[in-house]
C-alpha cells in the first residue's frame, strides 16, 4: 500500500510541471551513451513517448559519431579529428549521411512509432531544413590561431522551421539528422549540438535539453563539490575564455548560448547515463544537470 501511495505522490508532484509545459516545444539533443546502451535507449524513448502523451511537443536532433566511426572502419577508413571536428572528405560525408539518415534516424523513428507515437525522420536536405556552409576548424599553435579546411564539415546558416511547425501542428515528432545542405546542393556533416541549438532558437522552444555522458558542469572537474547547477550566459562566456569550461564541454555550452541568444527559453546539460534523465529534468523540482540561463 505504501508503494502505491508513494507512486501517487510522485504523480501529484509532477502535475505542476505537466501543466506548465503542456503545449510547449522542447528540443532534445539525443547522443552519447544513451544512444549506444540498449537499456538507456529504451528509457529515453519511453521518456519522449510520455512527454508526448502529456501534451509536450518534442523535437529530436540526434548525433551518431560512434556509428560513423564504425562504418568508416569497415570500409578501411580511419577517423581523424581536428579541434574535435571529424575531417570529412567526400567519401566520408557520403558515409556519414548514409549512417545518420539511413540507419540512426530510421531506428529512432521506428522505436517511437512502435511505441504508439507518430514520428517523422528528416535530414537537413528535406525542404531545405538546414541550410549550411563550410565550417573551418580553429587550430591554436602557440600564439598563432589558424583556420583549417577539414572538408565537408558544416555550420548552420538557417533553419527553415515551416516544415517543423507543420509536423508539430499535425501531432508528429520531428526527428532530425544533422546533415545540412549547401548552396550547390552539397551535403555537410554538422555537430548535432549546434544543430539542436539552432533548431531550439528558431522554434523559440521552451527548453533545449542536451544529453551528455557527464553529470553537468564543474568549476573544477576533479572536485565534485564544485558542481554548478545554474550558470548565466555572462559567466558561461567567462568560463570558456578562462579555460574553466574546456574540451568537449565547450560545444555543449556554446550550443546553449546560441539557443538562448536565438530565442529559446532555457537550456540544460544533463547526464544521459541516468535512467529516465529527461523525466527527472522536466518533472521534478530539483531537476538534474546544469542549466544555462539568461
Amino acid at each position: 500500500m505504501f508503494a502505491a501511495e508513494n507512486k501517487a505522490e510522485i504523480l501529484v508532484e509532477a502535475l505542476p510541471y505537466i501543466q506548465e509545459f503542456y503545449g510547449k516545444t522542447i528540443v532534445i539533443k539525443y547522443g552519447g551513451n544513451a544512444m549506444i546502451n540498449d537499456d538507456l535507449k529504451k528509457k529515453v524513448i519511453q521518456d519522449i513517448i510520455l512527454m508526448k502523451y502529456v501534451g509536450i511537443r518534442p523535437v529530436i536532433v540526434h548525433g551518431g559519431g560512434p556509428d560513423i566511426t564504425e562504418f568508416l572502419r569497415r570500409v578501411g577508413k580511419s577517423s581523424e579529428f581536428v579541434s574535435g571536428l571529424r575531417v570529412t572528405d567526400r567519401e566520408t560525408v557520403e558515409i556519414a549521411e548514409m549512417v545518420l539518415v539511413g540507419k540512426v534516424n530510421s531506428d529512432i523513428v521506428s522505436l517511437l512509432n512502435h511505441g504508439g507515437i507518430r514520428a517523422v525522420g528528416l535530414s537537413g536536405k528535406d525542404a531545405n531544413l538546414i541550410c549550411a556552409h563550410k565550417k573551418l576548424a580553429t587550430v591554436h599553435e602557440g600564439d598563432i590561431v589558424k583556420k583549417v579546411d577539414i572538408g565537408f564539415v558544416g555550420e548552420v546558416e538557417k533553419i527553415n522551421v515551416d516544415i517543423l511547425n507543420d509536423l508539430l501542428d499535425q501531432d508528429y515528432i520531428p526527428v532530425i539528422a544533422p546533415i545540412g545542405v549547401g548552396k550547390n546542393k552539397e551535403s555537410y556533416n554538422i555537430n548535432a549540438d549546434y544543430v539542436a541549438a539552432e533548431v531550439a532558437g528558431s522554434l523559440k522552444a521552451e527548453k533545449l535539453l542536451l544529453l551528455t555522458d557527464v553529470e553537468g558542469i564543474y568549476k573544477d572537474y576533479n572536485d565534485k563539490n564544485t558542481f554548478i547547477s545554474t550558470l548565466t550566459q555572462d559567466v558561461a562566456k567567462k568560463y570558456i575564455k578562462d579555460g574553466t569550461i574546456a574540451g568537449g564541454m565547450i560545444p555543449k555550452v556554446e550550443a546553449c548560448l546560441c539557443a538562448l541568444e536565438a530565442g529559446a527559453g532555457k537550456t540544460h546539460i544533463i547526464d544521459g547515463r541516468l535512467d529516465h534523465s529527461l523525466l527527472l529534468e522536466i518533472f521534478t523540482p530539483q531537476g538534474i544537470g546544469t542549466e544555462v540561463v539568461r
